[in-house]
């Protein structure tokens, strides 16, 4: 690919601004960055923004950020990568420290209550929606063979029951069904476990550290992106570290699904929570770097990656258990709700997301507004 040289204060620009309107998570991004950088200024070839797409969803973390970052890179190199993913994320970061701030106080107005109880109850209900949305093209990956698909179901339960029973661990259950699957399709040739795999066994951290390393998981070791980083820091933040209730925890995965920007923003929120201000900082900054340094050092070698076979073995199989596991994140965070008017949100915000076929960001906006008016009632909203 041949570097182009775009100025970086218009990358700041153009990736700052689709930072600020990207709502609706990463179909929204990847929507806007090819209306800019195909259609409208004609940067790259459609075929090589669409090898993007595939070579970012083979990388851990958020992959529509991966998706700014490498289309940045693409123009000014180095430069442009990190003016470009700085520029992506801020405004979504500075919106959900915002909010963290209005919603994580210690004696928040009733409304304010009533809003995030309200958009809570309708979390779990993205988390089905989110799993739905990636079936057809897991499933469509594994093949017709009668055992491949039996495989492809046994991945995504295993998945499903990690994403509920075993929190940080679900990692593990990730590298496990890729592996599985990357020795079936070899016909027996090992393969090693990756050395990351074993990094949820080191001992616990305290303070920023711990942050910092809640942080990391979120961004170098989550395949799948989104909601695949729901079971890994709802066990740390909830649990473990105590850093908020599991009430506080929705909030904070609603938020950010109403922010603009990659749904990891949540992360922030946790930091917030766990920190305060620098917290949050800390938080964001561990949690995107694993990006940047995927695209500065990788991107390079993106066409190589796509190519090899293993990998794409690999991703067969841990494919289905992201799957399995972005559904079954939907268990523990439904068990965080405790008012009955609550089920009654998450009922409407499944038949509104899954049968309907609506948009997230409305929804939660929606389930908010329910939640207000149940405050309003009189109705317990903490």
């Amino acid at each position: 690919m041949v570097e182009q040289r775009v100025g970086l204060g218009e990358i700041a620009r153009e990736w700052g601004r689709i930072g600020l309107l990207g709502f609706g998570g990463p179909p929204a991004h990847i929507l806007l960055l090819r209306r800019l950088c195909v259609e409208r200024r004609k940067w790259m070839e459609p075929g090589e923004f669409e090898d993007g797409i595939a070579a970012t969803n083979l990388l851990p973390g958020p992959a529509s950020t991966q998706l700014a970052i490498f289309t940045a890179w693409r123009l000014r190199g180095t430069a442009g990568a990190l003016v470009g993913g700085a520029c992506f994320i801020s405004p979504g970061l500075v919106l959900i420290l915002a909010l963290s701030a209005l919603f994580l106080a210690g004696d928040p107005p009733l409304w304010v209550l009533g809003a995030a109880a309200g958009a809570g109850a309708a979390v779990p209900a993205v988390a089905v929606q989110a799993a739905t949305s990636l079936v057809p093209g897991s499933f469509a990956r594994v093949g017709r063979e009668r055992i491949a698909r039996a495989r492809w179901a046994g991945y995504a339960l295993a998945g499903a029951a990690a994403a509920i029973l075993t929190g940080p661990w679900l990692v593990l259950v990730l590298v496990a069904a890729g592996l599985a699957e990357t020795a079936v399709r070899a016909r027996g040739r090992s393969a090693a476990l990756p050395a990351a795999a074993a990094l949820p066994a080191l001992p616990v951290l305290g303070g920023l550290g711990a942050v910092a390393w809640v942080a990391f998981k979120v961004g170098a070791l989550s395949y799948g992106g989104g909601f695949v980083i729901i079971p890994l820091m709802q066990d740390d933040a909830v649990h473990r570290y105590h850093w908020m209730t599991d009430g506080q925890f929705l909030n904070a995965v609603a938020l950010g699904q109403v922010t603009p920007g990659p749904v990891v923003h949540t992360v922030a929120a946790v930091g917030y929570a766990a920190a305060g201000l620098g917290g949050g900082l800390l938080a964001a900054a561990v949690a995107f770097a694993p990006s940047f340094l995927f695209v500065v050092l990788g991107a390079r070698h993106f066409d190589r990656l796509r190519a090899n076979q293993r990998v794409q073995d690999f991703l067969t199989g841990a494919g289905p258990a992201v799957v399995g596991a972005v559904a079954g994140s939907a268990v523990p965070l439904a068990a965080s709700l405790g008012e009955g008017w609550q089920w009654g949100v998450l009922a409407a915000a499944l038949l509104w997301l899954v049968a309907a076929r609506r948009g997230v960001v409305l929804t939660l906006l929606a389930a908010g507004a329910a939640g207000v008016i149940a405050a309003a009632a009189g109705l317990p909203v903490s």
